[in-house]
């Protein structure tokens, strides 16, 4: 029997993004229904962010005991147990589960259905045996790992990153198709773990990624152990017995006893019956306007479905823009030019607004870039962690954007983020005073390299300086 049932809200997904607008229309007064049929908190809690950051971890701290003969700490090579690894990669996600959790949303008012949804009008979605006429719709159904009909793969057992995790048995040799930042991530982390790792790559590793900061990044991670081959197109999968084979188009092969799909992912709108809801598709995902409406003015998309930057904290900030729209009627539009992101490999690299070549296409001869190296700072030297590079694209005094490899420089950027998304000058970073010693101070110094020229080797400065001191 169909039960049918009216709301001010109804969310597809409960990712990120769906349970964010949940939690702020729910307690902004607005009647709420969430829809999801897989498991609250979506890819980033189940599959995503949280477990591979956790596993990162633990590859750090195996990474610390074999590198300490530098600060007179003997090294040792230390046993890992592979599935105490993933004890404490699900650790941390039942830990964090609760927040994202049914009973929680339950708790603040959401009406929590534990199915999928897909639209049957353009008002109405049916989840399970329940009808949801809603006045906005919003599509946060997230985006699932992409994996390539690669002729034999079909045959042979291969991972993507939603059942890596899952895996206890450590890898002998970890075949990784899929130089990105999934890839990258993963194949570091293995590797300090004691895998042998091969990355597959059809193209250039951490291609998105500004050449010269992905060049210093990938110089580590080879120098760690990791083998990555490059313009090397996978055209066949095979295995016999536990040998996986990946042949490339230029006729090299590479062998391995497990194999991780990471070449990209691919919008989850298959089941959602977007064309009876009169929401046009792309290849991206879903069309949207600025507003992240769909060509149905009552139905939003957002995060990953939307064809935007695939990340937790694009989705969160696409939340607070349809909020603003679908609750207050206010004029509310998205951006990307101030959302910066990171990918969690050693050193870092973080990204905010243009990179380099991007700021020189558009801007020529307008553009300044400055440049600070991590082994120019105090902090940095005390804790070997001088591999690493700071880039500030400047026009007319204001940061277009910011590149960093090295030592947290996820957090670093989060400056660059700031003085971007409120169109600051390059001087609110070089008058702000860091606390030494610090990383920190590596922002500071890469400000002050804008007025380096300006005072210390102009002429006319050094005039005025003459001329005021005879007084």
């Amino acid at each position: 029997m169909v039960t049918r049932i009216k709301t001010d809200l109804c969310i597809i997904g409960a990712g990120s993004g769906g349970l964010s607008v949940a939690a702020g229309a729910v307690q902004m007064g607005a009647n709420v229904v969430l829809l999801e049929g897989a498991k609250m908190g979506g890819d980033c809690l189940n599959y995503g962010c949280v477990p591979s950051k956790a596993l990162i971890a633990a590859g750090k701290h195996a990474h610390a005991m074999t590198t300490g003969a530098p600060f007179g700490v003997t090294p040792v090579v230390p046993k890992v147990d592979y599935a105490a690894v993933k004890d404490h990669v699900h650790n941390v996600i039942a830990g964090i589960a609760p927040h994202d959790s049914v009973e929680r949303f339950k708790g603040m008012g959401v009406n929590v259905i534990t199915e999928y949804g897909a639209f049957i009008s353009p008002t109405e979605v049916q989840a399970g045996d329940t009808v949801i006429q809603a006045r906005r719709f919003v599509i946060s159904t997230g985006s699932s790992p992409f994996v390539p009909p690669i002729p034999g793969l079909d045959k042979v057992k291969h991972y993507t990153n939603e059942d890596i995790f899952d895996l206890r048995e450590k890898p002998k040799h970890l075949l990784i198709i899929g130089g990105g930042p999934i890839g990258m991530e993963l194949a570091q982390a293995h590797v300090r773990l004691g895998c042998k790792v091969t990355v597959i790559e059809g193209l250039r590793a951490l291609g998105r990624d500004d050449p010269e900061m992905a060049a210093i990044a990938l110089a580590r991670i080879r120098a760690e152990g990791v083998k990555i081959a490059e313009n090397a197109m996978a055209s066949r999968i095979s295995q016999r017995g536990a040998v996986i084979t990946v042949e490339t188009k230029d006729g090299a092969k590479f062998k391995g006893s497990h194999l991780l799909m990471a070449v990209g992912r691919k919008p989850n709108t298959d089941k959602l019956g977007l064309e009876v809801a009169g929401i046009a598709p792309v290849r991206g995902g879903i069309k949207v306007d600025a507003s992240l409406k769909t060509t149905n003015k009552r139905v939003y998309a957002i995060g990953d479905v939307a064809g935007a930057l695939q990340f937790t904290h694009v989705a969160g900030y696409h939340a607070g823009v349809i909020i603003r729209s679908a609750l207050f009627g206010l004029p509310s539009k998205a951006s990307s030019a101030h959302i910066p992101w990171a990918t969690y490999i050693d050193p870092e690299m973080a990204q905010v607004g243009m990179t380099e070549a991007q700021a020189r296409d558009m801007y020529s001869d307008k553009l300044e870039v400055l440049r600070f190296e991590y082994a120019e700072n105090d902090r940095a030297r005390a804790e070997l962690t001088t591999t690493g590079l700071i880039k500030v694209m400047i026009v007319k005094g204001r940061p277009v954007g910011a590149s960093i490899v090295g030592a947290q420089a996820g957090e670093l950027i989060q400056t660059w983020a700031l003085v971007i998304a409120n169109k600051l000058k390059i001087g609110a970073v070089a008058a702000m005073v860091a606390p030494y010693p610090t990383l920190g101070e590596i922002n500071k110094r890469a400000a002050g390299q804008y007025y380096t020229p300006r005072l210390f080797e102009s002429n006319f400065v050094k005039r005025i300086v003459k001329l005021v001191q005879r007084f």
